[in-house]
């Protein structure tokens, strides 16, 4: 983009309020004009959280981190949750190798931050990529019950 591009940009909202006479109009005048985009982009976030879910071979980690972000990205559009919902998905977004970390974890009544249940899952992770994820049916040829 040019300088010239970039100026007349920049004047373009600097022409559009030259006759309005309070900064009150102005700021309300913008509002209007971004809440559509911040209103867009908070959709599309909260898509985006309800879509995430923990492949079955992904490292925990990251995926934690990235709904962190998100749940920031919400504080950012004035659209924050609760601690105890983020938590909630969180735990919801796991893979089922960790339903028995959140019984664990439910059963205890624990209230953690994001931040240290990000570290509890970290710290279980190891344990549980090590125990069997396959259950065996055994069925007995003969009479039933």
């Amino acid at each position: 983009m040019s300088r010239e591009q970039k100026s007349s940009k920049v004047e373009e909202p600097q022409k559009q309020y030259e006759n309005v006479e309070s900064a009150y109009e102005i700021v309300e005048n913008l509002k209007v004009m971004f809440q559509e985009q911040a209103r867009t982009e908070r959709y599309n976030t909260v898509k985006v959280i309800f879509d995430c879910k923990m492949g079955k071979d992904e490292p925990v980690s990251p995926h934690v981190i990235k709904l962190i972000c998100y749940f920031d990205n919400l504080e950012r559009l004035d659209a924050g949750i609760s601690q105890q919902l983020a938590t909630d998905i969180v735990l919801q977004s796991l893979n089922p190798s960790y339903n028995d970390f959140i019984l664990n974890y439910n059963m205890h009544n624990l209230d953690k931050s994001l931040k240290e249940l990000h570290g509890m899952l970290k710290t279980a992770e190891p344990s549980i990529k090590k125990a069997p994820t396959s259950n065996v049916l055994m069925i007995k040829k003969g009479k039933g019950f």
